[in-house]
């Protein structure tokens, strides 16, 4: 069951941050090329994933089952 939580926590995550910044700045990124498309969006998504965005909906998610 933890890797289907964190699976589930992963995707949460990135899905709707994918979908903000694309919405935001796609029309500049079509731009690009692709390398440098991707550089930019791993550079962004990387550090909000692993130090904000996961760790806060472990913390929901924890929340959640403690109440249950």
């Amino acid at each position: 069951m933890s890797q289907l939580k964190n699976t589930l926590i992963v995707w949460i995550a990135i899905y709707p941050t994918i979908t903000i910044i694309l919405f935001l700045f796609g029309k500049y990124l079509n731009q690009l090329p692709l390398l440098l498309r991707t550089f930019i969006l791993t550079i962004i998504l990387v550090p909000l994933m692993v130090y904000i965005l996961i760790p806060f909906w472990r913390r929901v998610f924890d929340s959640f089952a403690k109440k249950q």
